[in-house]
């Protein structure tokens, strides 16, 4: 009998430790995947919007040696009524306006400060957007109508198979995957668990094998789409999309601080909604965008591209707010509104006629609840209309 004890000690005891061992070598991967599963909660969420790195490999955008552009201060007015308890009310962490290239109205809130280097979510597709416009425009890629394929082979025989460049720009691949946030075991979930634990996004793309749709028939919001977008430019320049990124982009900017995006566990950027920036750096972009790819001189993005590309060129119902190449226009548009959106009240809204930019990062847990993102539209247009 002691015998027998002994032995089933001596299996437990080799048990803990091979759990202690496991624990240690996969202690980085543990603890991200724990940071996680609490990325959102309402005690820590502010919070681990502005350190992202600490839950999630990240790599460096250096915004170089060169100047920073300056931005400056315009005279203040005041926020048109209803704009304080709308700023309660959907927990924004920050608010930054501008009109015709100058501050008008900046201020932080929830313990969040100008230094902060906020998470995008889905406003970096809207940057991936601007970075293939330039690409295009230089050659590196043939025309939109190429197949996703001819630049990412590693999706032949995949669910993307037949989807062609413009199809996956509008959000309209036929793609079958589950963006519910809520749901532990939707797509993008797993997504980002594949992304804590160091999993690579290139393979789960190419695990994806149903569709719901034939390729640009029907408009549905799949941010793995835009992930393609990245392993496109990936394979026809043969360059990481964060080097592009920045040599193009973030430099010529100015900005004041690096960005960072954060990277799977080949250190591939997660290029639909990784990239990380302070409120005015991500207005340093989209003061650029305002003005049609112009920003201290030099044309950055090609004009053409930023017109077409806000056009709600997308199949999305009628009635519905409208979807371009990796930008949205609300319903009712006038020429020249659009912006970029992302989940938990991140957003970049441009009024182009009223040389209006307004930029709004948050931490709104309700952020899918009905209408809020209509009252949101609402807000920014009578911020601008009230300049």
């Amino acid at each position: 009998m002691r015998a027998v004890l002994r032995w089933v000690l001596r299996i437990l005891l080799m048990l803990v430790l091979a759990a202690v061992v496991v624990g240690f070598w996969k202690r980085e991967e543990l603890q991200r995947l724990v940071a996680v599963n609490s990325l959102f909660s309402e005690e820590k969420i502010v919070h681990n919007f502005s350190n992202m790195d600490e839950a999630f490999l990240t790599i460096d955008l250096p915004r170089g040696n060169g100047p920073t552009s300056e931005l400056s201060y315009g005279p203040g007015f005041d926020l048109p009524e209803g704009t304080d308890n709308w700023i309660e009310d959907r927990s924004v962490t920050s608010l930054l306006v501008m009109q015709d290239g100058q501050i008008r109205f900046e201020e932080y809130y929830l313990g969040t400060s100008p230094e902060d280097r906020r998470i995008s979510w889905s406003v970096a597709k809207s940057y991936l957007s601007a970075l293939f416009g330039i690409l295009l425009a230089e050659g590196a890629i043939e025309t939109l109508d190429d197949p996703v394929v001819k630049y990412a082979p590693s999706l032949a025989g995949t669910a993307y198979d037949g989807a062609s460049i413009r199809n996956v720009l509008n959000m309209a691949s036929g793609v079958t995957f589950n963006e519910d946030y809520f749901d532990p075991n939707s797509d993008i979930n797993r997504m980002g668990r594949v992304v804590a634990l160091g999993g690579e996004l290139d393979d789960f793309a190419a695990s994806l094998q149903d569709t719901f749709a034939t390729p640009g028939e029907t408009w549905q919001y799949v941010s793995i789409d835009t992930h393609v977008i990245g392993m496109v430019i990936r394979g026809a320049t043969g360059r990481s999309v964060t080097k592009l990124l920045t040599e193009k982009i973030i430099q010529p900017l100015g900005l004041e601080y690096d960005g960072y995006y954060v990277t799977d566990g080949a250190g591939v950027a997660f290029v639909l909604g990784g990239l990380n920036f302070t409120t005015r750096d991500f207005a340093r972009f989209g003061q650029m965008i305002l003005q049609n790819g112009e920003y201290d001189g030099q044309q950055l993005v090609p004009s053409e591209w930023i017109a077409e590309s806000v056009l709600p060129s997308a199949p999305t119902a009628a009635g519905k707010i409208g979807y371009g190449y990796q930008w949205w226009i609300p319903l009712g548009a006038h020429e020249g509104e659009f912006l970029a959106r992302g989940v938990y009240g991140q957003y970049i809204y441009f009024d182009q006629p009223r040389g209006v930019l307004i930029v709004t990062t948050g931490a709104d847990r309700q952020f899918r609840d009905p209408g809020i993102n209509e009252e949101n539209i609402e807000m920014f247009r009578k911020i601008a209309q009230s300049l």
